[in-house]
Formats: structure tokens, C-alpha cells, sequence
């Protein structure tokens, strides 16, 4: 058994980027990283434009402006100014290369084809210069980048339809136990209703994670062989769910190691979570997980995140840590550390009751967890304590 800090240790090294790169439409592409630097095709602003809706002048000595003409957002003409002359404009709209200021409307007075200026004025005001975010030919978006919203609309204002980005993992669930009935079928004795898959496929299609398949296999040694012998050839990332403590129908670890997976840890010294094992297979990644739901979706976020995040090339591995002020007590019992469901907020954290590992009701409400580490015995309130935040 080893620690938490060690296990983490492990899957950073042992965890490896795809560093495969696919093509995807700029709207589909949000949540991976850009496998290249992106060059801005055109400069933007494409030409210089106005910020706001008032008048481009041509600047002169007086403070009296003949008005001559129109632009509009979208129009193409390029009216002339003389010295004295101003054209009406809009934001968005292209300022004339004639004008040399554009003010705003609420600072001027118009009357017909005359307008007056009640302002001191300025060279260069309110205009957008040519190429101010990026010109053409510079990089507009570093190898790396995580593609956001925002970063979406950015590409696509400057013309970019498509991009390459690092391939994201195929991942495959694998579900064990003769215990488990899919949801809607009837409930007899002896039988639980099962979890854990659409939990953490769910948790991964929270994290922008959507190429997952989903196994079930029974408790039988030949059967857990085939579908995760299949799980692994075919899949980047496999997390098996149960199925790996030393029961006589617990077939997991055995079938493990008849398809020659090397075990890099088996059993962290924590609460909930203590039967986890980590492997590889060649650049395959292999997690499995306890049965008990808080304590598998638990070893997701502390351990299989990481992976998450080596395998995209990205740089922060762990889930946010910070400290913050307890505002309820907790007594905690054996030696193990313990990581406790807790709602966070605005820099004070209440820890839960209903902290055994088969139960998700507490953890349906959580949006952070609480480190209590090995040797802390006792939490009161207003301890300063350790939190992981939950990408909820």
C-alpha cells in the first residue's frame, strides 16, 4: 500500500501525452488544445474602424464640420474628406483613410448637412487601427492553447474553419458485477441498481471528454479476460469499475495479469478509495476503480484526472487546491487520510455528513473535497483545511 502523494507521483510519470493530432471544425473543437501554432490569415480589424457610432472627421482649425456622407457597418464605399468635412458613422464601420478622428455623437451638435463639435478633439480617437488585435501573418494563437468559447470566436472571426488539435483519448468503461441491473428494469432481491458507468461517463462529458464506450461484464474469469482484453486493444484509457479486492468472484486482477498489464500501484493508503489499481500496456492506461460509487467517483477526480490531462498535453494536472476556513467540525476515525465530500464558498468549506464510500447522496450536493491528512485526528471550526475543487 502505498501513499497518496506517491500514487500521484506515479501516474505523472507513468501517464504519457497522445501527441496525435486530428482536424476538427472550429465550432466542434471547444475543450482541445491546438497540436501547431495558428497564423492570422488577415489583419484584424481588417481595415480601421470606428469603436463608436458619431462622426469621422477630417480634422481643421474650426470647430464647425460640413457633413458629407454616410457609413454604415458592412459598406464598402470610401468616401473622401477634405479638411472641415465629416461623414457620419457607426461602430463596426470602416473609417475613411481621409479621416483622421472619429467622436462620439452625444458630443456634438448636427443640424442638416452642419455639424459643431462641443469637445476638444483628438488625433486617432475612437478608431480600431488596422491590424490591433493581430496582423496578418502573426501568430494568433500559440501550439497549446486550450480552445474556449472565446477562443472559438476569435478563430473564426479571423476566417479559420478548421484547425489541428491534439486527439483527445478513446476511453472505455468497463462495468463488473451480477449484482448490477440496468436502471428501469425491476428490482428483485439481491440485486442493485447500477452506477458507477453513467457516473463517470458522465463525469467525463463534463470535462469535454466524449469518446467513451461502455462494456458490462459478469463475474466470470474468461468473460473479464475477453472484454477487457477488447477494452485495452481498442482504447487509450480504460477504467473498470469493481471487481479488483480478492474475493472469490473477483476476477479483475487476475485477468489483469493474464493480459500481461503492468501494475504500477495497487492500494493507496487513503479513505475512500484504498483498493485502487493503476497499470499500463504499452502507452494504454488501465485505472480500476473500488465498486463503491463516492469512493470510485473519489480516485476519479484525485488520480484519473491527471491521466486525463497527460494524455491532452496539458500542463495543470491536479484539480485546483486551496485552504479555507472549516465551518463545521469532523472527527476522524483510523490512521488513513481522508478525503471528505464539502461544499465550498467564498472561502469557507462545510464538511458533509454521509461520508462512507457507497453513499452519493452527500456527494450529489459537494462541489469541493477536504484533504484530512494522516495525521490530523480532529477538524473544528474555523480550522484552516485543505480543499480540492470539483469541476461541477
Amino acid at each position: 500500500m502505498i501513499s497518496i502523494n506517491k500514487a500521484i507521483e506515479l501516474i505523472k510519470k507513468h501517464a504519457t501525452a497522445l501527441n496525435k493530432s486530428t482536424v476538427k471544425k472550429v465550432e466542434k473543437a471547444g475543450g482541445y488544445l491546438l497540436s501547431g501554432h495558428i497564423s492570422s490569415r488577415i489583419n484584424m480589424p481588417p481595415f480601421r474602424q470606428s469603436a463608436i457610432d458619431g462622426y469621422a472627421l477630417n480634422i481643421h482649425d474650426d470647430l464647425n464640420y460640413n457633413l458629407i456622407d454616410e457609413v454604415k457597418a458592412g459598406d464598402n464605399h470610401q468616401p473622401t474628406l477634405k479638411q472641415g468635412e465629416a461623414v457620419r458613422i457607426f461602430t463596426g464601420a470602416a473609417v475613411p483613410n481621409s479621416a483622421n478622428t472619429v467622436i462620439m455623437q452625444e458630443k456634438v451638435q448636427a443640424s442638416n448637412d452642419k455639424i459643431t463639435i462641443e469637445t476638444p478633439i483628438k488625433e486617432n480617437s475612437n478608431i480600431r487601427p488596422l491590424g490591433e488585435q493581430v496582423k496578418k501573418g502573426e501568430i494568433a494563437l500559440k501550439k497549446g492553447t486550450k480552445l474556449t468559447p472565446a477562443a472559438i470566436g476569435y478563430l473564426l472571426s479571423l476566417g479559420i474553419t478548421e484547425v489541428e488539435v491534439f486527439k483527445k483519448p478513446n476511453i472505455a468503461i468497463v462495468t463488473t458485477g451480477n449484482e448490477l441491473i440496468e436502471p428501469g428494469q425491476e428490482l428483485s432481491y439481491g440485486k442493485i441498481y447500477e452506477s458507477n458507468s453513467k457516473m463517470l461517463l458522465s463525469a467525463l462529458y463534463n470535462l469535454k471528454f466524449y469518446d467513451v464506450k461502455l462494456y458490462k461484464v459478469e463475474d466470470n474469469y474468461e468473460a473479464t479476460v475477453s472484454i477487457l482484453n477488447e477494452a485495452i486493444e481498442n482504447n487509450d484509457l480504460v477504467l473498470i469499475s469493481g471487481g479488483i479486492s480478492v474475493g472469490d468472484y473477483d476476477f479483475v486482477s487476475k485477468a489483469l495479469k493474464a493480459l500481461k498489464v503492468k501494475e504500477v500501484f495497487y492500494k493507496v493508503k487513503q479513505k475512500p478509495g484504498k483498493p485502487l489499481f493503476y497499470g499500463t500496456k504499452s502507452e494504454k492506461q488501465i485505472f480500476a476503480l473500488p465498486g463503491n460509487p463516492a469512493a470510485a467517483l473519489t480516485c476519479f477526480y484525485v488520480y484519473v484526472y491527471i491521466a486525463l490531462q497527460k494524455f491532452m498535453n496539458r500542463e495543470d494536472l491536479e484539480l485546483p487546491r486551496l485552504n479555507a476556513k472549516s465551518i463545521s467540525a469532523f472527527n476522524k476515525k483510523g490512521d488513513r487520510p481522508q478525503f471528505l465530500k464539502a461544499i465550498y464558498n467564498h472561502g469557507e468549506v462545510e464538511i458533509l455528513e454521509g461520508q462512507n464510500s457507497s453513499m452519493l447522496q452527500t456527494f450529489a450536493l459537494s462541489n469541493a473535497l477536504v484533504f484530512a491528512p494522516e495525521e490530523v485526528t480532529t477538524i473544528k471550526e474555523g480550522d484552516d483545511i485543505k480543499v480540492i475543487l470539483l469541476p461541477n
